[in-house]
């Protein structure tokens, strides 16, 4: 194996890792929160500061690599990475678990960004890139897929804390061979960080995101309606700033056409992926009573596809170019309708249906970072990782704002069956319009 390629698979451990953390909770919720006696308030925030903390430091967190070398800042992320997850494992009670995660999401906030600049310089050419990473995106689809069937047989077999404990073995072996095997590129900014920017980016991202997550749960309070213009105000302070030399952001990333429509595409995508399986989540096991080990069996289905055709769509949009990302988009939204007419007919016939779901994500998502970073130049490959997920983690936390929240709210506190249908369905209808979008978004995008 070449150099370069061991360097792919040993920097894709922190999308492996990242994205894992985050589907092996989805399903496993309801165990983790009676193991540690958690209200339902409780179990939330379990998935909610793992994205907020993700969020808050991404962009923060790419900079740091520029500064001080993408080696280091990835070996120390991910090693405390490995360390904050040995604590949730350890976790009594539900203040110590949410403080692992929130430390979670941050550290892979630092970790995430680094592996996306190694791919940008160990693949100079554009073609070699795009392959690197559409592997990178597959790798991320084989960790959803582990997450989900591991969070739902793990709390069945062994207990919740091996949700956690599975990390420690992957986390230091990688920290091991990286140190060893990864060559660190020279740091590519001279000087301090820009400390000012950070706090400004941070506040800003809390003020933004937290309200979005928190806000619905607790029934729009004042504060979270205050914090949220407090946010726009200081992302705006934010960016003003940011026209200086050296800052947070170059702006001059965002003269990038095709950046920009991909950041518009990765919102509108996001607000469905997520949200598809916070709700789906619910309808399996509370709604139609299945245990935790059989939704995660249904979601294998969806995961499996999707692994196959994330392989499958490097080779083939290297051909055929958005077209392939398009035909993705249209087949998800065909399965959506399908989710909406069959989900309450036979399993196996719900188990295709999740499976050629599978395959439209898995044509689009990891070929979408790809032609979102295509034109990227290398000295701005950290930076415009860090961008993208942050624009990702934030459409996270509004598909659970938007359709999440609809879903919830169509369903009351005590639903009969017909609320659980009428919910599923309309919150399923609002995902299939922002795929719609998604699919106009695809047909701006230069021909590829």
């Amino acid at each position: 194996m070449s150099y370069r390629r061991a360097s792919l698979y040993i920097v894709c451990t922190a999308s492996f890792l990242s994205v894992l953390d985050l589907f092996i909770v989805n399903v496993a919720l309801p165990a983790i929160q009676a193991g540690i006696h958690g209200t339902n308030g409780d179990g939330q925030m379990i998935m909610a500061l793992y994205l907020l903390g993700h969020a808050i430091f991404l962009i923060t967190g790419a900079r740091m690599g520029d500064y001080y070398g993408h080696k280091k800042i990835f070996i120390w992320s991910m090693l405390l990475f490995t360390l904050a997850s040995a604590c949730c494992a350890a976790a009594q009670t539900a203040t110590q678990l949410n403080t692992g995660r929130f430390l979670q999401g941050a550290f892979a906030a630092f970790m995430v960004p680094q592996s996306i600049a190694f791919i940008q310089l160990l693949f100079p050419e554009q073609h070699e890139r795009s392959k690197a990473l559409g592997v990178y995106g597959a790798i991320g689809g084989i960790a959803s897929v582990t997450g989900q069937s591991l969070g739902g047989l793990l709390p069945e077999i062994a207990g919740w804390r091996w949700l956690f404990i599975v990390n420690l073995p992957i986390g230091l072996i990688a920290v091991i061979i990286a140190k060893s095997y990864l060559e660190e590129p020279a740091p590519t900014i001279k000087g301090k960080p820009d400390y000012a920017g950070i706090l400004l980016l941070s506040s800003g991202l809390m003020a933004l995101i937290y309200p979005l997550i928190r806000g619905r749960e607790t029934a729009w309070p004042l504060w979270s309606i205050i914090l949220i213009p407090v946010s726009l105000l200081l992302l705006t302070l934010f960016t003003f700033s940011q026209r200086k030399k050296d800052g947070l952001i170059d702006l001059q990333l965002f003269r990038n056409r095709d950046f920009n429509i991909g950041l518009g595409a990765v919102v509108a995508y996001f607000i469905v992926q997520d949200s598809y399986f916070f709700m789906n989540t619910m309808m399996l096991q509370l709604g139609m009573g299945l245990s935790s080990g059989l939704t995660g069996i249904y979601f294998v289905a969806q995961g499996s596809g999707f692994v196959i055709a994330a392989l499958y769509s490097i080779k083939l949009v290297a051909v055929y170019g958005k077209r392939i990302l398009q035909t993705g988009v249209l087949l998800m939204i065909a399965m959506l309708l399908m989710h909406i007419l069959f989900i309450t007919t036979s399993a196996y016939l719900f188990v295709v249906i999740l499976f050629l779901y599978g395959l439209g994500c898995g044509a689009v998502l990891p070929s979408l970072l790809t032609l979102s970073l295509r034109k990227i130049p290398v000295s701005l490959a950290a930076t415009a990782a860090g961008t993208y997920v942050t624009f990702q983690q934030i459409s996270i936390a509004l598909g659970i704002c938007i359709t999440g929240g609809l879903f919830l709210q169509l369903l009351g506190d005590t639903p009969t069956w017909q609320q659980w249908l009428q919910a599923y369905r309309s919150a399923t209808g609002v995902n299939i319009f922002f795929l719609v979008i998604v699919c106009y978004l695809l047909a701006r995008l230069k021909r590829t």
